[in-house]
């Protein structure tokens, strides 16, 4: 890769890292961008995960800064993620060429199809009984844990599962929800990125490149106020996906 293409992920990074605050889902512009520059599907895979790995430290801080943490409970989920995120990293490692792009299109599919459940979560959460102590403790780390195996494949749309299983099963609050999201995530994303480097390889750089546009687009997002610019952002958001599943699925 060269000057142009780092520059072009910074950016890609950096819309990423902003869609994820506006509206959600912004790894499925990273690994299509990466997939699409000629990068081997499970090397494109693995190399998200340095920027997914710089964007949860970064929330995950924030939460602390704010007094919103629950060690002990983000301790136990973490270890629920992880059997299930070592088997599916190295599944995905192992996946790669036209099969990678066909499973990479149809979970975007899938994601888009869902992406209404974090705001629909938020809408019932005033209506809902949510507090700071987890119910159904034994079925809540089950789900993680299956949802691991999901996540150490390909990560997309990680977010929507853990916010849905947190929210609806363990019944907490909004709050600590997204804080438990984004904390839990790390060690997991560290085991996975250590697997595809061993297995498939990873490009460093390019990694980098993901990780400072995300962290731009992540703090540009949170410090702007967005009222009516969300709707269009989402819609040129979900054409842009439409586009790349197209690519992905009918391009040589």
């Amino acid at each position: 890769m060269g000057i142009t293409e780092y520059s072009i992920l910074v950016v890609v990074g950096v819309a990423a890292g902003f869609i994820n605050v506006v509206a959600g889902g912004g790894s499925m512009l990273t690994v299509p961008a990466l997939v699409l520059m000629g990068v081997p599907g499970a090397v494109a895979n693995g190399t998200n995960r340095i920027a997914i790995i710089a964007q949860t430290l970064a929330a995950s801080a924030t939460f602390f800064r704010r007094g919103v943490r629950d060690l002990r409970l983000s301790a136990t989920l973490a270890v629920a993620l992880l059997p299930g995120a070592i088997l599916g990293a190295w599944t995905g490692a192992h996946i790669g060429g036209e099969w990678f792009n066909r499973l990479l299109a149809g979970v975007m599919v899938a994601v888009m199809l869902t992406m209404g459940l974090e705001n629909r979560v938020k809408r019932a959460a005033a209506a809902a009984v949510t507090g700071t102590t987890l119910r159904r403790p034994l079925l809540t780390h089950a789900l993680i844990a299956v949802i691991g195996f999901y996540g150490g494949i390909i990560h997309i749309g990680i977010g929507f599962l853990i916010m849905f299983v947190l929210h609806r099963v363990g019944g907490l609050d909004l709050v600590r929800v997204n804080m438990h999201k984004m904390v839990i995530v790390i060690p997991y994303s560290v085991v996975a990125l250590g697997i595809f480097w061993a297995e498939s390889g990873i490009l460093w750089w390019a990694g980098l490149a993901l990780a400072v546009g995300n962290a731009a687009g992540g703090w540009l997002g949170a410090h702007l106020s967005i009222t009516r610019g969300e709707r269009f952002i989402r819609i040129a958001f979900n054409l842009c996906i439409v586009a790349l599943i197209l690519r992905l699925v009918f391009g040589q």
